[in-house]
C-alpha cells in the first residue's frame, strides 16, 4: 500500500504508462485532406500502412510521456487479411449509428502509477468478420440495432483465444511485460504473437531530421538506440526468439500510387507474414519499426505464457527478477484496492468500481496537437486547405497540446473532451487527486484556454459550447482531495479560479443572446433533445430560449460564488467576487422566470415544470412543452451555506442582507433563502420548495424519466405520443426512443431522445443529495410516483444510484443489464464477470449502447457505490 502511494507522488513512475491511442485513423489531427474529411482521409485498411504525424495507436499500447518509443501487442491468426495491430470499427458513415468499434476487450487492473496493468482481448480464431460488419451495419437502418461481433457467431463455441496482457514495473522505465494466450475452443489452433517497438515518425515532415534506430546482432534481444529513450534494451525471455525489422513509413506506393524513397514500411511485418513477401523486411535486423516473432499453436484449452523486458540494462539474465517483481506488484495493487475498498462488503461491487478504476486509468492518451503547425502542413507535405469552404479549428491557431490527457475512451473518442474530463476527474480523485487537478488546472492554460476566455470543448471542433462544469468539478475535487490529505490545497483552487473569471466572462459576452441573463447554443443545448436543431437560425428573428443553458449558467455562478467563499476564508479580498457571483446568480434566476414578459418565464405553472421558449419577434413568446432532462437540470442551480461560514464573511453577509432587503423582485426569488436558527443551514436554489416537488413528481414517474436503470433524457409519455411542433413552416416530431436515435439531426452519434446517460443522473443524484442535507425530513417526495410511498430525498438519491449500478451488477439470474441478454456475454464463465463502461444505457432495458470503454464519465459509477458498513 505504501509502495503505490509512494510511486503516485513521483512524476518519474508516471513518465511511462498505457498513453498510446486504440486507434488514430479518423481523428481530425492525422486529416490533411482539402475538404476536412478525416473519416475518408485516413481509413482502417490504409491505417497499417500510413505512418501517423501527432499520434501512434496499438493493442494495449504503452509509451513514454512524449510517445518518442511505442510498445504494443500484434496478433494474426493465420486467417486474417491483416495483422491485428488496432482495434476494428467503423466509421461515422458506416455504421448505422454512427461509428462504433466492433472489438470485443476488457480493462481489468491499473495502479495510478502503472506500476500494474491488466487487460483482456478476445480474438477470434477464424477470419475477422470485416466485411460482414460493415455490410450488415451499411444495410440496417437507423431504427435497426447495431450489428455486433457477437451476432456474427463467430465466437460460438468458444473459437477465439483470450489474450491476457499484463504490464509489471520493475523500476520507472523498467518493463516486465507477460500476454497469456488461451485457446477457449476445443481444437488446436495457430497464432502469431508480435510483441512490437517503434518510434514515432518525427523525421519524415520537414521539422526535424533525427531518426534513431532498433537493430538485433543476437536473438531474444533487441537494441534500442534513441538520444532520449533511458531504455536501450528489449529482451524476449526465450533467447531463440527472431526478430523483424521495417520502418515506420508510409507506404505511398499502396496508398496513393506513388513512389518513396524509403524501402521498408510501416506495413512491412504485414505483408512478410500475411503475404510471404520477403523483400518487406529488413535482412540487415534494423530500422525503427520491430517485431518480436512468435509462432505458435495451442492445442485445446490450452494455455501459453509469453514473458518479455523492456529495459536500460544490459543483463546477461534480464528474467532473473522478473517473476518475482511480478507478483510483488500484483499484491501492491491488491493492497493499494484494499485500502480504498476496505469498507466496501459486496464483492461484486468492489469488482465494478475496480474494473471503472482500471478504465479510467487505461484511458489515458498521450496527446499532442498543435493546430497552427496542422493548418499550415509540414515542410516537405502541404496540406491542401479550402480556408474559403471549411477548415476545422483555425480560430485555435495558439493551441498546442503535448500531455497526458484522460481520454473519454480511446478507441470512440482518442481526443480530449472538456466537459467529459470534468466528470472523469471526479472518480479520478478517489484513486489519484494529484492527477485529478492537474487535469483541470491543464485546461486552463494560455496554450489551451482561447484569449477569449472559450475553453476548447473538443477535437472535432473546439468552438462548439459544452455546459460550463468545469468550475463544479474542481471544488468537488478540491473537497475529495482535501478529504483525503487532511489539508486544503488552496493554490490549486485559486489558480483554476482565475481562470475561470476569464471564462465565466466569456459566456456572459458570447452566449447571451440579448443581453438579458439567459443562455443557450451549441452542446449546451444537449445534443438532439429538442424538437429541432437548438442552434437553428429563424429568418424572422425569432430565437430560442434554453432552460438547460441558462439553468447551467446559473449553476456556474454558484459554484463562482461557493469556490470564492471558500478562498475568502483564507484571503478577504474574495468576498467581494463572492457577492459578484451571487448578485449574477439572482440576476439569471430573475431572467428565468421573467422570459416572454409573462410570469413564470421558463416555468410552467400548468405542467409544473421547465421547457424551452420560443421568443418572437413581435415579443411574444411560445412554451415548448417538450418533457426531456432540459427541464430537469435547474436542480442543478442549487448551493447550501453553513451559517457559520457566513459568520467568517461579514462583508458578504452584509451586501447579501441588503439585497434581499432593498430588492424585493431578487428576494422573492430566493424565498427560500432561510435560517435554521443560530448555526443553521441556507440554501440558494432556482428552485422553490413547491416547484421542486412538482418537477420531482415528474421524475420519478415510472411512465415518465424514472427507469429501473436511472433517469431517462425524455419522458416516456412520448413513445405512443409523440411531441409535435410547426415554426418557420416546417413540421417536427420526437418520439422517445430509449435506445439510439433515429435521427441523424447532428451526425451519426444523435443519440439523446430516451436513453440514460451518466453525467445527468450523477448531478442530479448529487443535487437530491444537497436538497435533503437541507430540508431533511421536512420534504418527502411520493416515491416511486403513485406508489403510495413517502420518502425523503436521501433516499431518493440512494435509489437512483442503486438503479443506475444495477446496469453493472448481476441480477437475481445472473445477467447484467448493460449486456443487453446476450447468453454468451452473462452467462459464460469467460465472459461474465466482465464490465463494459458503455456511453449510455438503454432507458427500458439498461442495455449499453454507443461507446463501450467511455470509462470517462461512466465511470462515475465507482463514486456511486457507497461503503456497506458492517
Amino acid at each position: 500500500m505504501i509502495a503505490e502511494r509512494e510511486r503516485m507522488l513521483d512524476e518519474q513512475w508516471k513518465k511511462w504508462g498505457p498513453y498510446v491511442s486504440n486507434r488514430q485513423w479518423g481523428t481530425v489531427r492525422e486529416d490533411y485532406s482539402h475538404n476536412g474529411n478525416a473519416w475518408g482521409h485516413t481509413t482502417y485498411n490504409d491505417a497499417i500502412s500510413r505512418a501517423y504525424r501527432w499520434n501512434e495507436d496499438g493493442i494495449a499500447g504503452i509509451c513514454d510521456d512524449k510517445q518518442l518509443l511505442c510498445f504494443a501487442f500484434s496478433f494474426w491468426n493465420r486467417k486474417d487479411k491483416m495483422i491485428k495491430e488496432r482495434f476494428f470499427g467503423l466509421s461515422n458513415h458506416e455504421g448505422n449509428h454512427g461509428e462504433d468499434i466492433k472489438e470485443i476487450f476488457y480493462y481489468l487492473e491499473n495502479t495510478p502509477s502503472h506500476s500494474y496493468m491488466k487487460m483482456i482481448y478476445k480474438y477470434p480464431i477464424e477470419q475477422f468478420p470485416y466485411e460482414q460488419l460493415i455490410y450488415e451495419n451499411a444495410r440496417r437502418s437507423k431504427s435497426d440495432p447495431e450489428f455486433e461481433l457477437v451476432d456474427t457467431g463467430i465466437l460460438n463455441r468458444n473459437e477465439y483465444f483470450d489474450l491476457f496482457i499484463e504490464y509489471a514495473k520493475i523500476n520507472h522505465d523498467d518493463f516486465a511485460i507477460r500476454v497469456t494466450a488461451v485457446n477457449r475452443s476445443t481444437r488446436k489452433a495457430p497464432l502469431v504473437i508480435l510483441p512490437t517497438l517503434w518510434y514515432r515518425n518525427n523525421w519524415n515532415w520537414g521539422h526535424g531530421t533525427y531518426q534513431p534506430q532498433l537493430k538485433s546482432s543476437v536473438k531474444g534481444v533487441i537494441d534500442i538506440e534513441h538520444d532520449s529513450i533511458s531504455q536501450t534494451k528489449f529482451y524476449s525471455r526465450n533467447p531463440d526468439t527472431e526478430a523483424l525489422f521495417c520502418d515506420n513509413e508510409t507506404n505511398y506506393e499502396k496508398i496513393k500510387s506513388l513512389t518513396s524513397d524509403a524501402k521498408f514500411f510501416k506495413d512491412g511485418i504485414n505483408d512478410f507474414l500475411v503475404h510471404g513477401n520477403h523483400n518487406t523486411v529488413n535482412p540487415d535486423k534494423n530500422g525503427t519499426k520491430a517485431s518480436f516473432f512468435i509462432d505458435t499453436e495451442l492445442e485445446a484449452g490450452e494455455s501459453k505464457s509469453f514473458d518479455f523486458r523492456l529495459s536500460p540494462h544490459d543483463m546477461e539474465n534480464a528474467f532473473f527478477d522478473f517473476d518475482y517483481i511480478f507478483n510483488l506488484r500484483k499484491n501492491e495493487a491488491e493492497d493499494f484496492y484494499g485500502e480504498i475498498q476496505c469498507d466496501i462488503r459486496n464483492e461484486e461491487e468492489k469488482n465494478i468500481q475496480r474494473q471503472a478504476f482500471a478504465g479510467l486509468l487505461w484511458n489515458k492518451q498521450f496527446y499532442n496537437y498543435n493546430v497552427s503547425k496542422w493548418l499550415k502542413g509540414d515542410p516537405k507535405y502541404d496540406a491542401p486547405r479550402n480556408f474559403d469552404h471549411f477548415v476545422r479549428n483555425r480560430e485555435w491557431r495558439h493551441m498546442q497540446n503535448k500531455d497526458i490527457i484522460s481520454m473519454p475512451d480511446k478507441w470512440e473518442y482518442p481526443w480530449f473532451a472538456t466537459w467529459d474530463l470534468a466528470f472523469h476527474c471526479v472518480p479520478f480523485a478517489l484513486l489519484d487527486p494529484g492527477f485529478a487537478k492537474n487535469q483541470l488546472k491543464l485546461l486552463t492554460k494560455e496554450w489551451y484556454m482561447h484569449p477569449n476566455g472559450q475553453l476548447p470543448a473538443y477535437e472535432w471542433d473546439f468552438s462548439d459550447v459544452n455546459p460550463p462544469v468545469h468550475a463544479w468539478s474542481t471544488f468537488r475535487v478540491f473537497k475529495i482531495d482535501e478529504k483525503m490529505n487532511g489539508k486544503p490545497d488552496i493554490p490549486f483552487l485559486e489558480s483554476v479560479f482565475q481562470k475561470m473569471l476569464l471564462n465565466f466572462t466569456w459566456w456572459v459576452n458570447r452566449k447571451d443572446k440579448n443581453g438579458n441573463n439567459v443562455f443557450g447554443g451549441g452542446f449546451l443545448g444537449l445534443d438532439n433533445i429538442g424538437a429541432f436543431d437548438r442552434n437553428m437560425q429563424f429568418k424572422n428573428g425569432d430565437h430560442l430560449e434554453q432552460a438547460d443553458g441558462t439553468s447551467w449558467m446559473a449553476m456556474f455562478a454558484l459554484n463562482m460564488m461557493r469556490i470564492s467563499m471558500e478562498l475568502a476564508l483564507y484571503n478577504p479580498v474574495y468576498e467581494d467576487m463572492a457577492i459578484k457571483f451571487f448578485e449574477h446568480y439572482l440576476y439569471i434566476a430573475e431572467a428565468m422566470e421573467n422570459i416572454g414578459g409573462a410570469k413564470g418565464g421558463l416555468w410552467n405553472d400548468e405542467d409544473g415544470f421547465f421547457y424551452d421558449v420560443l421568443q418572437l419577434n413581435d415579443g411574444d413568446s411560445i412554451s415548448l412543452k417538450l418533457r426531456s432532462i432540459v427541464g430537469l437540470i435547474p436542480m442543478f442551480a442549487v448551493e447550501i451555506i453553513e451559517h457559520e461560514t457566513l459568520e467568517k464573511l461579514p462583508n458578504f453577509t452584509k451586501r447579501m442582507d441588503w439585497i434581499l432587503k432593498n430588492k424585493p423582485e431578487l428576494a422573492n426569488l430566493v424565498s427560500h433563502w432561510e435560517v435554521e436558527g443560530k448555526g443553521g443551514k441556507h440554501l440558494i436554489s432556482i428552485l422553490r420548495k413547491t416547484r421542486l416537488k412538482r418537477v420531482l413528481a415528474r421524475m420519478v414517474d415510472e411512465k415518465e424519466f424514472l427507469s429501473d436503470y436511472g433517469i431517462r433524457s425524455m419522458s416516456k409519455i412520448y413513445e405512443d405520443e409523440p411531441f409535435k411542433f410547426t415554426v418557420d413552416g416546417q413540421n417536427f416530431t420526437v418520439k422517445y426512443t430509449p435506445a439510439e436515435s433515429d435521427s441523424r439531426m447532428f451526425g451519426g452519434n444523435s443519440n439523446w431522445r430516451g436513453p440514460i446517460w451518466f453525467p445527468i443522473n450523477f448531478l442530479i443524484v448529487e443535487s437530491l443529495q444537497r436538497f435533503h442535507y437541507y430540508y431533511g425530513e421536512s420534504l418527502q417526495i411520493e416515491y416511486p410516483a403513485n406508489s403510495g410511498e413517502m420518502r425523503n430525498l436521501e433516499f431518493v438519491s440512494d435509489n437512483l444510484s442503486q438503479r443506475l449500478c444495477s446496469i453493472f451488477l448481476q441480477n437475481e439470474n445472473g445477467e447484467r443489464a448493460f449486456n443487453g441478454g446476450n447468453k454468451l456475454l452473462n452467462h459464460d464463465e469467460h465472459f461474465k464477470n466482465y464490465i463494459m463502461f458503455n456511453e449510455y444505457f438503454n432507458g427500458d432495458t439498461g442495455m449499453g449502447i454507443g461507446a463501450s470503454h467511455q470509462t470517462g464519465w461512466t465511470a462515475t459509477v465507482a463514486k456511486l457505490i457507497k461503503p456497506k458498513m458492517s
